[in-house]
């Protein structure tokens, strides 16, 4: 009996070394994320914001000619928060902030400072008061737990470097009953257009699995078009 009494609190000591060992395994995998495509974004880094406004806002471009009809599919109401992640040159956020009103925020985010510091212009020249600039790093929002109701990401996610981490910094920041929407290229091979096979890593059915595996549900699928798509996620309940 003596011994037993001497081995319990070693097995309870062991024990516990093996979980806290488990969970820092766990910790330091998610930590150590691989970047799935280094230096995709490098072009963006010192980019002159004016520059491309004719790339991103132009008339043969679908998601900036349908962009009332993109913004449409949020749902967005007066005193809203939304996030606008990878916010490029702010034709999407100012249409935000015009939706949301004076009492909402809208978070215009991008790894880019220089976009951000365009986006700011835009909105002052605008007198948008609720617009808020952020450069944000590679593998994060930047966002306080549950500060946003929505979170948009058009032609944005095929360029996170760190999707599982943007993605549980998405869903930490989202509200319980917050959206996500996805605006994505759709990829398919011997279909799509070689600048998208070669830039987009993955297709829908990709894209929508590494959602699910970090605790969002899709909720829906929106009709669109042949060359984009659009799903919208809640978090899972």
């Amino acid at each position: 009996m003596r011994n037993e009494r001497l081995m319990l609190p070693f097995a309870g000591t062991l024990l516990l070394v093996v979980v806290f060992a488990i969970s820092g395994i766990a910790t330091n995998a998610f930590a150590q994320e691989d970047s799935v495509n280094p230096g995709i974004n490098d072009r963006f880094m010192d980019a002159n914001a004016g520059d491309w406004v004719s790339r991103f806002e132009r008339d043969n471009r679908e998601i900036y000619t349908r962009r009332d009809e993109i913004v449409s599919v949020l749902g967005l109401q007066p005193g809203m928060d939304v996030a606008d992640i990878g916010a490029g040159t702010g034709f999407f956020t100012l249409l935000f902030a015009e939706k949301v009103g004076p009492d909402g925020v809208v978070y215009a985010l991008d790894i880019s400072e220089s976009f951000v510091a365009h986006i700011r212009d835009r909105a002052n020249e605008a007198g948008l008061t609720n617009v808020r600039g952020l450069v944000n790093p590679a593998d994060s929002t930047g966002l306080a737990p549950d500060s946003v109701d929505a979170v948009f990401l058009a032609h944005t996610y095929h360029h996170f470097e760190y999707p599982f981490k943007m993605l549980e910094s998405i869903h930490r920041a989202l509200r319980p009953d917050g959206i996500v929407v996805l605006v994505e290229f759709e990829r398919v091979e011997g279909v799509s257009p070689k600048f998208v096979l070669n830039m987009v890593r993955a297709g829908k059915g990709t894209f929508t699995d590494e959602f699910r595996d970090a605790g969002f549900e899709l909720i829906e699928e929106v009709p669109f078009s042949e060359k984009d798509y659009i799903r919208k996620f809640g978090l899972r309940r």
